[in-house]
């Protein structure tokens, strides 16, 4: 590969990152400014990623997303390393007995990603898919992770803070003291701090030698179920940490 078909491709895989960090896309000219690159190059490599299946674009909106090569790939790493279906039976049961959706998570980078996710049988859908990136911050998955990272305080003191919902915890201050209870009371709680009208309650999911190697959560929307019943599922949740600790391979 010459050097310039070398450049390019790093500069392709530099898109694709950042709209991995963008959960609602990115327009050609954001993106261009968040690479670096000129508008002429950017929109090219765009094309040329959509060509591919690797980037969709909405007409509409004028946005770029992930498209659906990148989940494919992604689905296929997971599947080989393991990880996704073996938490699929487990997360199946978590639902059975809860009747709400079940997700395993992991951390990647300042962001949790989804690796599996089993949807209740209930009407209203949760939308964290299979390979969707959320904020660490946000969401009971990523503040689990957080609380018993190795880093844990770096994270805390640098994680971007930004608001998505009215109740999205902003404040440094408070998003320590929220992480210090976390890894207090072995569980972490999220109340529509990540999309209005949903919670979600998660536990960490512990290799054999103690490390922590992900997160499950139960999540539900609020008109459901109260605060206090999604509560009543923490035992549940435990024991299928416990279960997915024995069956996930260890990275």
């Amino acid at each position: 590969m010459t050097a310039d078909k070398s450049d390019m491709v790093e500069k392709a895989l530099s898109l694709l990152v950042l709209l991995g960090d963008s959960a609602q896309g990115a327009s050609a000219t954001e993106l261009a400014g968040d690479a670096e690159l000129p508008f002429s190059t950017t929109h090219r490599l765009l094309r040329s990623l959509s060509r591919q299946g690797f980037v969709a674009f909405d007409p509409t909106s004028k946005r770029y997303t992930l498209g659906i090569r990148v989940f494919q790939l992604g689905q296929r790493v997971s599947n080989a390393n393991g990880f996704a279906g073996s938490s699929l039976p487990v997360l199946r049961a978590l639902t059975e007995r809860t009747r709400e959706a079940s997700i395993l998570g992991v951390r990647d980078g300042s962001h949790v990603l989804t690796v599996s996710k089993i949807d209740g049988p209930q009407a209203f859908r949760v939308t964290s898919d299979p390979g969707t990136h959320s904020p660490l911050h946000t969401t009971a998955l990523g503040k689990v992770l957080v609380a018993f990272a190795d880093d844990w305080e770096t994270l805390v003191d640098t994680l971007d803070l930004f608001a998505r919902t009215e109740t999205t915890i902003t404040d440094r201050a408070a998003f320590r003291a929220d992480i210090e209870r976390v890894r207090g009371r072995g569980y972490s709680t999220m109340r529509e701090e990540n999309e209005v009208g949903m919670h979600a309650l998660a536990v960490p999911v512990h290799a054999v030698d103690g490390r922590v190697v992900g997160a499950v959560a139960i999540a539900a929307p609020v008109f459901r179920l109260p605060f206090e019943q999604l509560l009543e599922n923490l035992p549940d949740l435990v024991a299928a940490a416990s279960e997915l600790s024995v069956r996930l391979p260890s990275p």
